[in-house]
């Protein structure tokens, strides 16, 4: 059977106070409509159809899926909004799912789940429901046998006869606990020969997708319910607050699947790890570590505190103390830090040792090679085996262009170097301490480049006698 989805994505989203559509907020670190996206496409949807209105161009320009995007000029509610997809469905027989584009909490098992539910019934319609507490502006399901509160005595609820948005619900119908999640199962069919018949009979002169139940009843059309276990799941964000709950709940749920996976995250709580980040078995991650994007780690890593990696590869076994990692390749068995920064386009080869307050920028550092502190490699090719000395720097901007330094294998820079690109420092050569190198050095040559030393003894005394 045939499956589609249209995700409700128009909303001006007015509580968030932003200039960024409500669905394109973050969660972990993915915007709240491309979760959505990513769980649907999980399940195999066939047809996935995304009604958009506020800020639409900016919507098409963030989501690059392979969606079909239908505008929503006036937002007239919920059904107005899915009547919109009705000439991308009209003929198609099969199973419709209708979700909100503000849920990004739901999991693919719990949509799939309700298709299965739907699929097997005989309702021509499922809606997604869950248990609140406190439904204060929740729409409220009503029940053949009126309400959770009010069981059928074989212990069964009955199919759903109707929901009642907050604004129109009576005084009984507010204790009502079980509410829609605005996530629904339909037969394709029945819900586009519905649609039209849906009036606007409300506080807020809406069409109500809700109100869809009432016209399946009249025509003698089942309409079933599906509850949901987790009520987290089902979750709208429709503020700055509820976004942050979101966060909170997201976090946990991608920690624990990590440390299901055999990390260890010493303390949760205070570890953020973005959704599509990949952890390989025995990482340790230490407190007050950030791990963002399209980042993998592998296997035995050790990352100490305050940390920030962002759409990196870091290879088995390495250690990276209080440094930042951007948009960058780390081998094996690496050391880095503490207090380093690699910026993009960055490769360390396996073996490789950065030290404290070093900074490598569009940088190959070769296997074994060794910058262990206060130096600037940028736009540079090190060899296997280098080493850096203390205070080094690639003078590589001239005010204009970015030119290129290649260190090659075995040759041993030393403190305060600067080698001023273009320039290459051939095989096993040696730069000594202080000099400024100009042109290319020979192999297995030692370049000194500095003024000679003068010693004028008994003038200390003189220049302090002067004061």
């Amino acid at each position: 059977m045939n499956k589609y989805a249209i995700i409700l994505a128009a909303g001006k989203g007015t509580r968030m106070k932003s200039d960024l559509p409500k669905v394109l907020h973050p969660v972990c670190g993915t915007p709240m409509l491309q979760h959505i996206i990513n769980k649907l496409k999980k399940i195999d949807i066939d047809k996935i159809v995304v009604v958009i209105g506020h800020k639409a161009e900016k919507i098409r320009e963030t989501i690059k899926d392979d969606v079909i995007f239908v505008e929503q000029t006036e937002q007239n509610g919920t059904a107005h909004a899915v009547l919109q997809a009705v000439p991308h469905l009209a003929e198609k027989e099969g199973t419709t799912l209708v979700i909100t584009g503000d849920t990004p909490l739901i999991e693919e098992a719990t949509l799939d789940s309700l298709l299965q539910e739907h699929i097997h019934s005989n309702s021509k319609g499922t809606v997604l429901t869950s248990i609140q507490n406190n439904p204060t502006g929740y729409g409220r399901i009503i029940r053949e046998f009126n309400s959770l509160s009010n069981k059928h005595e074989d212990n069964k609820l009955g199919n759903v006869v109707g929901i009642v948005e907050e604004k129109d619900a009576d005084v009984n119908q507010k204790k009502i606990i079980e509410v829609n999640t605005g996530i629904f199962a339909f037969d394709n069919q029945s819900l586009l020969e519905g649609l039209p018949k849906i009036e606007n009979k409300n506080v807020q002169n809406e069409y109500y997708l809700t109100d869809i139940v009432s016209v399946f009843i009249e025509e003698g059309k089942e309409f079933g319910g599906y509850l949901l276990q987790d009520p987290n799941e089902a979750m709208g964000i429709n503020s700055r607050v509820q976004l942050s709950e979101a966060e909170t709940i997201m976090r946990k749920k991608i920690n624990q699947k990590h440390m299901d996976n055999g990390v260890t995250i010493i303390d949760p709580s205070n570890t953020y790890i973005e959704s599509e980040v990949m952890i390989g078995n025995d990482t340790i991650i230490y407190p007050g570590t950030v791990i963002k994007g399209n980042t993998i780690i592998g296997s035995g890593v050790t990352i100490h505190s305050n940390s920030e990696i962002q759409n990196a590869t870091i290879g088995n076994y390495s250690i990276i103390r209080q440094s930042v990692i951007h948009d960058s390749v780390v081998g094996q068995y690496v050391q880095i830090g503490p207090f380093a920064h690699i910026r993009p386009k960055t490769s360390i080869k396996n073996k490789a040792k950065v030290g404290n307050f070093v900074e490598l920028k569009g940088t190959t550092f070769g296997e074994g090679s060794k910058a262990n502190h206060l130096s600037y490699i940028g736009d540079s090719k090190v060899g296997d085996g280098v080493n850096i000395g203390c205070g080094t720097i690639t003078v590589n901007y001239d005010g204009k262009n970015k030119f290129k330094t290649i260190i090659e294998d075995g040759s041993f820079i030393g403190c305060n170097a600067n080698l001023m690109a273009p320039v290459i420092i051939g095989k096993n050569s040696i730069v000594a301490a202080g000099s400024t190198v100009t042109k290319d050095v020979p192999e297995d040559a030692l370049t000194i480049s500095r003024t000679k030393q003068e010693n004028k003894e008994g003038y200390a005394t003189k220049i302090k006698n002067r004061r």
